[in-house]
């Protein structure tokens, strides 16, 4: 990702996509990585969420709450923010662009449009992004 990102050769958009048919408070920890957002460690939480996806489905929001403690988050303002639902709409919205774009699972990605279904080498997306640059 950095190799083009920070060359400002692309845009690297993330959306949440909670599947709540699979874990329960995956809808949750979405709101949770999206306050984590706001005190500017998206990337970090979002990757705890992701080593420890057994853990927190099964043991709910005090593990979300947890995790926020673990990564030095001003946990007052994360509880608060995670506690009212306040970003709920945030996640639904990104949910709703999802199934616009055709996204049923995760992970999904797109290129200019073209979808990339399941976890895939780097040069998969490598060569789809040096084909779309060259146009």
């Amino acid at each position: 990702r950095n190799e083009y990102v920070e060359a400002g050769k692309v845009k690297f958009v993330y959306r949440d996509f909670p599947l709540t048919q699979i874990h329960r408070f995956a809808e949750k920890a979405s709101e949770a990585a999206q306050c984590a957002r706001d005190q500017g460690k998206f990337w970090e939480y979002h990757n705890r969420l992701y080593q420890n996806q057994n853990e927190w489905s099964q043991l709910g929001i005090g593990k979300l709450k947890d995790y926020a403690f673990q990564l030095g988050l001003n946990t007052t303002a994360f509880n608060a923010c995670l506690d009212s639902g306040v970003m709920k709409s945030a996640v639904d919205k990104h949910f709703d662009e999802g199934r616009k774009d055709g996204i049923s699972g995760t992970p999904t990605f797109l290129v200019n449009g073209k979808k990339v279904v399941g976890a895939q080498p780097f040069s998969v997306f490598k060569q789809m992004i040096d084909s779309e640059l060259i146009k």
